[in-house]
């Protein structure tokens, strides 16, 4: 089958959850709005991302991941080995947008500069609060699968959003994030080891992989990239 995916051509945001999916499995797809701006939103889509495979219209990235997951053979084929990669992806799903939020606390709709003050607060509060408990979270998860992935031996699409994830934070927040990653080695074990999947290292030297940029969900404004503070309790 011949994937469609409609997202952004500018970032990679939640788009690229799917699109390292779908190149880890070699998968046949079409990045529509790389070569066209031109779209409709179906009816049954509130926001991009949306995927169409044959006459299905599927949106919201887990959504999206849950259904192309045994597909692709990046999940199992088992309901409950699919019920708790969807899992892990729903953690993942609420810890970018905790890091979105970091930049844009206040509303989407206002510029970074327009919160910048309530930005840097949250950004405290995120770091010193909120990352190590997700990343100790997935060093937990990893401790107990035994197999250098999510799920062991075998490599998940909930792996290759993990990889995202400490991307994504080692380019937002080089000094914090790099203060404290080594104490996850085996959350950075994943990155590197997805990174090192063929295909993986193949699309992540092409041009077709978007390069991080300050209008994507994770962005690196050095004001907010602290260490060693922590946000005042209210």
């Amino acid at each position: 089958m011949k994937y469609r995916l409609y997202y952004w051509a500018e970032i990679q945001g939640r788009g690229e959850f799917i699109r390292l999916a779908l190149e880890d499995a070699g998968a046949e797809y079409v990045d529509v709005l790389r070569s066209s701006d031109r779209y409709s939103m179906p009816d049954s889509v509130f926001a991009l991302p949306y995927l169409v495979a044959g006459k299905r219209v599927i949106s919201q990235t887990p959504n999206i991941l849950l259904y192309l997951g045994p597909r692709l053979r990046l999940a199992p084929r088992n309901e409950a080995g699919r019920l708790w990669v969807h899992q892990l992806q729903l953690t993942i799903a609420d810890w970018l947008v905790e890091a979105h939020d970091v930049h844009h606390p206040i509303g989407s709709g206002l510029y970074y500069e327009d919160q910048k003050r309530e930005a840097k607060r949250r950004a405290a509060d995120f770091l010193a609060q909120r990352l190590p408990k997700y990343l100790g979270y997935f060093e937990q998860v990893l401790r107990s699968a035994r197999g250098g992935y999510l799920l062991g031996k075998a490599c998940s699409y909930a792996d290759l959003s993990l990889f995202q994830m400490v991307a994504g934070l080692r380019y937002a927040f080089p000094v914090a994030f790099g203060a404290i990653e080594r104490r996850y080695p085996r959350v950075t074990g994943v990155h590197d080891r997805v990174g090192a999947r063929p295909r993986v290292a193949a699309y992540l030297a092409s041009r077709r992989r978007i390069p991080f940029n300050r209008q994507d969900i994770f962005r690196d404004y050095p004001e907010l990239d602290l260490v060693g503070k922590k946000s005042k309790k209210t």
